[in-house]
């Protein structure tokens, strides 16, 4: 086994894998030519999770799953061919703030992404320098049915913070119906808007099901629904 990767926190991005274009596959800007930076390591570890590979010791070879990749790496990545739409997801972005800050406010000035899109637990609050220089914040806030405590999915500060941001969507992983009313409980606590549902799953035929079986009760509660478009061009290829 290789000995685990040293970063330069002023410098440095553990990363697991970048790719693109592609297209984003989900919420708000779903269907748009996209790149990707997925970051590793993830502090939760839902029963579902869909990258596994950033946290998993279970399932992969987590040396083998990271590199180390400075920033000047990806700004010289995202100049070979600049993104309309730059997608920083994980794992969980917000464990590594203080370069990722670093790396979003020199995207900007060097206008290599129209747009700069965080997904993230909505667990850990984002630094000022995050906030000021990302377009959104995708907060996906995980139901009981992740397998976690209440305790460690929902963090009251941490949503009031991203809410009060104004750069927040919420968007919401579901299995099954009854997900919604858990969803209501914390949309009207927390204030979160605007919302959007959309089902688990990691291949084709799950998404679709559960797409139509949600459908008219998320338009009921007159939310948003996204598919999992990536999923169901390609199922659950890698890089996609």
């Amino acid at each position: 086994m290789k000995p685990p990767l040293v970063s330069d926190v002023d410098r440095d991005l553990v990363v697991n894998e970048t790719f693109g274009p592609t297209f984003q596959g989900e919420g708000p800007s779903t269907g748009r030519y996209a790149h990707f930076i997925r970051l590793f390591g993830c502090h939760l570890s839902c029963d579902w999770s869909d990258s596994p590979e950033t946290h998993d010791p279970n399932r992969y070879d987590l040396n083998a799953e990271q590199q180390i990749l400075s920033i000047e790496d990806i700004l010289s990545w995202l100049a070979a061919g600049p993104a309309d739409l730059l997608v920083i997801t994980g794992g969980e972005p917000l464990l590594q703030p203080h370069v990722l800050g670093r790396l979003v406010c020199a995207i900007r000035q060097r206008a290599l992404a129209a747009d700069i899109e965080i997904e993230t637990s909505g667990t850990i609050a984002p630094t000022d320098m995050i906030t000021s220089a990302v377009t959104r914040f995708n907060v996906s806030p995980k139901l009981a049915h992740s397998g976690l405590r209440r305790h460690q999915r929902i963090r009251p500060a941490v949503l009031r913070d991203l809410a009060d941001s104004g750069k927040a969507i919420w968007k919401f992983v579901v299995q099954e119906i009854d997900d919604l009313d858990e969803i209501q409980e914390l949309v009207g606590t927390y204030g979160l808007h605007p919302v959007w549902v959309m089902p688990e799953g990691t291949d084709s035929a799950t998404v679709l099901a559960r797409m139509r079986m949600l459908a008219d009760p998320v338009l009921a509660r007159r939310w948003h629904l996204s598919t999992r478009l990536h999923t169901l061009l390609w199922e659950n290829d890698r890089g996609r």
